[in-house]
């Protein structure tokens, strides 16, 4: 994807964060009826982290945002920008201004981005925009979610699936290369209704003839076939779209990093696009989907374990609620 300015996107630091409370599957079983080979089966997963009744989004969010700040050798003061990829802030009104002065990034600016499992993927096209035009030198770019807020732990077919957790990247610009190689983007409206959060408004009369819908949200609910059927067709054609547009082919990508929402869903999507399965970076058994929290996750734990290495090529895609969708075709590091 061609880049005009000159000015090049660089990886420069990751980190992550998660609850220290883990709900295994055979503990799971005592809260709605199931069982470790029902659930690992079906979706690859064993555990996942919940965050405790008192801890908050911003507190995974500045930890895993610190670590990656550290990594990068950089202080919060050097942030420019932060951008919260989040479905699920502590504050309807939106928490990255809180993860700001929580790190002490007192020169950034912050903002929201909600684009649900996508969110990461979205946030690290929406950032490279700011750096490639030279508004923004660095952007520190963070997925978080905290989905046991709002899923109906008595359905066995949602319940099992989600978890809490935190990732962040650290991107500069770069005048030495672009690192952000190709992407591309999609949504359709369309599909909504396969995966919802959706606000449940009760009728209020205020005065005659003035009447409002107040309420909260209902839990999560997923049409869990329609949305594996959607991501097996839709997200190996996104990723080729963005390898097209990076001028690279499936054969050059060293790691497939999808969004952790099944292993089937990753086995799929590598099948399809010929890839191996050591090639696949996978980390969902201890997680569970972590919404856009996931990829950050996962890289940080391939980088930080020197699986995945500087220059190393990563094909990485979202999928989720919206319906959106997409991928990202980046290098890690400098």
């Amino acid at each position: 994807m061609s880049n005009q300015s000159g000015i090049g996107v660089a990886f420069t630091g990751s980190g992550s964060a998660a609850p220290e409370a883990v709900l295994d599957n055979e503990n799971m079983s005592r809260v709605v009826e199931t069982s470790d080979e029902w659930i690992a089966s079906r979706t690859g997963i064993h555990q996942r982290h919940l965050a405790a009744p008192g801890e908050s989004l911003k507190q995974f969010a500045a930890q895993a945002a610190q670590n990656a700040l550290n990594m990068a050798g950089i202080s919060a003061a050097d942030v420019d920008l932060i951008i919260l990829a989040t479905s699920t802030a502590d504050d309807l009104f939106g928490s990255a201004s809180q993860i700001q002065m929580a790190i002490g990034a007192h020169r950034a600016a912050a903002f929201d981005l909600t684009a649900a499992c996508s969110g990461f993927v979205f946030g690290m096209v929406t950032a490279a925009q700011y750096i490639r035009t030279g508004a923004y030198q660095t952007v520190l770019l963070i997925g978080a979610d905290v989905l046991s807020r709002w899923v109906d732990w008595g359905d066995r077919r949602t319940c099992v699936l989600f978890g809490d957790g935190a990732g962040a990247v650290v991107m500069q610009a770069s005048s030495v290369g672009d690192r952000l190689l190709g992407f591309e983007l999609r949504s359709d409206g369309s599909l909504s209704n396969y995966l919802t959060l959706a606000h449940e408004g009760q009728p209020r009369e205020l005065v005659d003839d003035v009447a409002i819908g107040q309420g909260s949200y209902q839990p999560i609910q997923m049409n869990g076939q329609e949305v594996y059927r959607f991501a097996v067709r839709k997200v190996p054609e996104v990723i080729e779209k963005a390898l097209f547009r990076a001028n690279l082919t499936v054969e050059q990508i060293d790691w497939l990093l999808l969004h952790q929402a099944n292993q089937r869903i990753l086995d799929a999507v590598a099948d399809r696009l010929a890839l191996p399965k050591e090639k696949v970076i996978s980390n969902m058994a201890r997680y569970g989907n972590t919404s856009a929290a996931s990829i950050p996750i996962a890289l940080d734990e391939a980088v930080r374990a020197e699986h995945l290495k500087p220059g190393d090529v990563i094909a990485s895609a979202g999928f989720g609620a919206g319906m959106s969708w997409g991928a990202a075709i980046f290098q890690w590091g400098k």
